[in-house]
């Protein structure tokens, strides 16, 4: 029965649009809408004293990775390494840079794989010259890794990540340790816990692949379990983590009265309200507390680019997007004459924005103001989306 009632059944038929007919993709809509207008995580009076704090325990720490210079190699890595993950190694750009730079020029030292595999790490993202060749003291005639440790099979896991073309004895390492881990993850024959949760999260999103900001949050309740930990690191983290919240939600919140200024959901109901993801894009950019206005232009753009990618792929007709396109490339107000209704609304709110920008830039003597209208063309999705 169920083959004959295959066997009859009909496809339904799809509708057919023509150049001259409005399509309509239904979007859900943000979740967030007005929230961030009245959250604060905390008061100015809690954000200024988490400030004086970690002032002071910033510059303790400094004393730290400086005298640092005198331990040895292992210790060396693992501070760099624990401030990159929490989040604070921004604070000491030239004191890492120092360190990892002397390392890197004492040569090869290491005689176990995870030290070798972390220098080799670090060294690399730090855009300094290190061969694979470190690993081959490692690795049997068969080819295979000669150390059966998780941790450090982990490490090297990660160090295969940031491997360069051609590089096959990280690109097999790779390939051999994946399997390894896949198998000992499911058998949960790894001990203890939070080294099985590492291995977990890391053969989903390697190291290197994690957005900084994710990152820093998960690693400081990975850090406070482990038994060695520097308390005063920790601290710090747990300081800056939330003092870098409070100014993001600071920005979500002009940012949420720029959008609602803009009515853009009045005239434009099929476009995606995704102000707030853009934020958190841009955070995978720039995170850094100096460049929180760098942050809320580019999640401007980066919502005008979503807008526009809205416009073309699931709503206007080709007429229409031809007119569009011609307006962009004019970019003047006059352009928008020709234009049906909902385009021109959003044009001219496109050219405000933009002018706001450009002179918000050009009065902090920024030399890059006469590109913004070059960014959001090409970055926006009309110079491929019309055809000729």
């Amino acid at each position: 029965m169920a083959a004959s009632v295959e066997t009859h059944r009909r496809p339904h038929p799809q509708p057919v649009m023509n150049d001259n007919q409005h399509s309509h993709r239904f979007h859900h809509p943000t979740v967030w809408a007005d929230f961030f207008l009245g959250f604060r995580p905390f008061t100015p009076t809690q954000c200024l004293s988490m400030k004086n704090k970690a002032e002071v325990m910033k510059e303790e720490l400094r004393a730290t990775i400086i005298d640092s210079g005198s331990v040895d190699l292992p210790r060396k890595l693992e501070l760099v390494d624990t401030l990159q993950r929490l989040g604070l190694d921004y604070h000491y750009t030239k004191e890492i840079n120092d360190l990892l730079c002397g390392i890197h020029d004492a040569g090869d030292e290491t005689r176990d794989l995870h030290t070798a595999a972390l220098r080799f790490y670090l060294l690399r993202k730090q855009g300094l010259n290190v061969s694979p060749d470190v690993f081959q003291k490692f690795i049997d005639d068969k080819g295979k890794i000669t150390c059966n440790d998780t941790r450090s099979l982990l490490c090297m896991y990660n160090a295969a990540h940031v491997r360069t073309h051609g590089e096959e004895t990280l690109s097999s390492a790779m390939a051999y340790i994946k399997g390894h881990l896949q198998h000992a993850a499911e058998q949960q024959t790894i001990p203890p816990s939070i080294l099985l949760d590492q291995v977990r999260r890391t053969l989903e999103t390697p190291l290197f692949r994690r957005p900084r900001r994710v990152e820093a949050r998960h690693f400081i309740s990975v850090y406070e379990r482990i038994s060695t930990r520097n308390d005063a690191i920790l601290e710090l983290a747990k300081l800056d983590f939330s003092i870098l919240q409070a100014l993001y939600c600071e920005e979500l919140r002009t940012l949420t009265l720029w959008w609602k200024e803009l009515q853009l959901q009045d005239h434009l109901s099929f476009a995606r309200d995704r102000m707030v993801e853009m934020h958190f894009w841009m955070l995978g950019v720039l995170f850094e507390p100096q460049y929180s206005y760098g942050r809320i232009v580019l999640t401007k753009f980066f919502t005008f680019i979503s807008i526009f990618d809205d416009i073309y792929d699931s709503y206007s007709t080709l007429e229409e997007s031809r007119l569009l396109t011609m307006a962009m490339e004019r970019w003047d107000e006059q352009a928008a004459e020709h234009l049906p209704g909902y385009m021109k609304f959003f044009y001219s709110k496109v050219l405000a924005t933009m002018k706001v920008i450009e002179k918000d830039l050009d009065s902090q003597g920024n030399k890059h103001a006469d590109y913004v209208k070059k960014l959001e063309l090409m970055q926006s999705p009309l110079r491929q989306s019309t055809p000729q």
